[in-house]
């Protein structure tokens, strides 16, 4: 009897020390946090992260790869990066992108940057998206797009020679789906941080704005002149964005509902997600719809173009005189001060390049 205990013993003892060196030798991602500018940690609340996708080395190399990947679409033609370029600031110089098969959408591809502070989890320009993961789901299997199906793309990235160990070593599977896929481009790109514009050197103050620069970020501010802060920010709001939805005056009836279509409230149609003013001097065409080639025609939207309609915003306080009436000389200082707000080193980082 004292035998089989002592039998007992061993192997259980045995199974336990197993255990243990399987649970120590298991191979765990290398945190890697998000480096937060000194002027979001001063202005701001942290970034949104999902428990359920925490910022790793592993994953963010691997959903940089799939971004800048062409694998992604029906036809292994066309990466995220083809409507998201980094000289764009991570949007597209062309009106619309272009799918897979040549075709058109209506809507302008959105720059991305500061995703992690997009607090209410709404992207795309209607809100359609409920989280940055499912933002990065969306286009793949969208017909205009991507044209591609998750079950075929699934397939190709199994039988990649790299890809499986790489979400093993990102996730600690080499079994791909579509989530796994998200979630390591959602931590990609939330590495996409833009914090290093003339404007923001001069509130850490390294830098000096001229004259026409401190003039125009007094129009911006002013109520009574450009009073633009409400919607896109201001010293405070280094995201230069309150990243909500408006209907901005630019149609008195609407061909595209935006947020409307989503919400099925005729009370939000024709209103889109206010853009930040960050980097515009690469984000070329402007609006939802690209409708502005140029940053001149933006101001003169708001200063003598607005159009009224049932949905206009309360912000647009103007709107029957047709905008703020701004003198030539405050739309070019504003203009001045608005190009201010362009990180050239963002576009030039090396980590968000594809080599």
């Amino acid at each position: 009897m004292k035998k089989w205990t002592l039998h007992i013993l061993i192997v259980t003892v045995f199974i336990c020390f197993s255990c243990s060196n399987e649970s120590i030798n298991k191979y765990v991602p290398t945190p890697s946090p998000l480096q937060i500018p000194k002027l979001f940690q001063e202005n701001i609340l942290n970034p949104v992260i999902p428990f359920s996708n925490p910022q790793t080395e592993e994953g963010i190399a691997l959903g940089k790869k799939l971004f800048f990947d062409p694998i992604l679409s029906g036809n292994n033609s066309q990466a995220c990066a083809d409507c998201h370029s980094t000289e764009n600031a991570f949007t597209d110089s062309s009106r619309f992108s272009d799918g897979i098969k040549g075709v058109f959408g209506n809507r302008n591809s959105m720059p991305l940057f500061n995703l992690a502070w997009n607090y209410d989890e709404k992207f795309f320009w209607d809100g359609s998206a409920f989280s940055l993961e499912h933002q990065a789901l969306v286009p793949v299997s969208d017909p205009i797009e991507m044209a591609s199906k998750w079950q075929e793309v699934e397939l190709k990235m199994q039988q990649h020679p790299e890809y499986p160990t790489l979400f093993e070593q990102a996730f600690g599977t080499s079994k791909i789906d579509s989530t796994l896929v998200t979630k390591a481009i959602a931590q990609f790109e939330r590495t996409l941080i833009s914090s290093n514009s003339k404007f923001d050197k001069y509130l850490l103050g390294e830098a000096e704005l001229t004259q026409e620069e401190l003039n125009g970020f007094n129009v911006f501010m002013d109520e009574t002149k450009g009073d633009c802060f409400h919607c896109h920010g201001s010293d405070k709001n280094p995201l230069w964005t309150d990243n909500m939805f408006h209907n901005n005056g630019l149609d008195a009836t609407f061909t595209d509902l935006g947020l409307g279509l989503v919400t099925g409230d005729p009370a939000d149609n024709g209103k889109f997600k206010s853009p930040s003013l960050r980097n515009l001097v690469f984000t070329a065409p402007y609006m939802h719809d690209g409708r502005f080639a140029t940053l001149d025609e933006v101001i003169n939207h708001y200063s003598e173009g607005l159009k009224n309609s049932s949905t206009i915003d309360p912000l647009m306080k103007k709107v029957d005189q047709g905008g703020v009436n701004l003198t030539s000389n405050d739309k070019a200082d504003l203009k001045s001060f608005l190009l201010s707000l362009s990180d050239y080193e963002f576009i030039n980082n090396p980590k968000y390049k594809n080599q």
